[in-house]
């Protein structure tokens, strides 16, 4: 079911919400993936919205560059990333207030291979 989700950066300057049905997340053992021990949902786009201004941010981009790894200035927290070529915004779903890991799925993707 569809719902609207808020969340944010540890300390709350990045805040952002989306309206999807978190009903699956991805884990990667890419090199910056498995450090910072993420778990993805990817989310269209169109139904993410950012309520922090942009200048709030850093970005952070390696190897093709694809992926651009959106960060708080402040606490060092990443809880979102954008995929240039795909329109997906891949949020980090420890960010998302009130989701239960526990009962999303979880696929493991080898990033690393990539």
């Amino acid at each position: 079911m569809t719902a609207l989700h808020r969340g944010s950066c540890h300390c709350g300057r990045v805040r952002f919400e989306f309206e999807a049905a978190i009903d699956g997340a991805v884990t990667c053992n890419c090199s910056i993936c498995s450090r910072k021990g993420a778990v993805l949902f990817a989310a269209s786009e169109s139904s993410f919205r950012l309520l922090t201004p942009a200048d709030q941010m850093s970005t952070y981009t390696f190897n093709r560059h694809a992926i651009a790894h959106r960060f708080c200035k402040t606490c060092g927290m990443q809880p979102y990333s954008e995929h240039a070529g795909t329109h997906s915004v891949y949020i980090n779903l420890r960010c998302v207030e009130g989701v239960d890991l526990a009962s999303v799925p979880i696929m493991a993707f080898d990033g690393k291979s990539l």
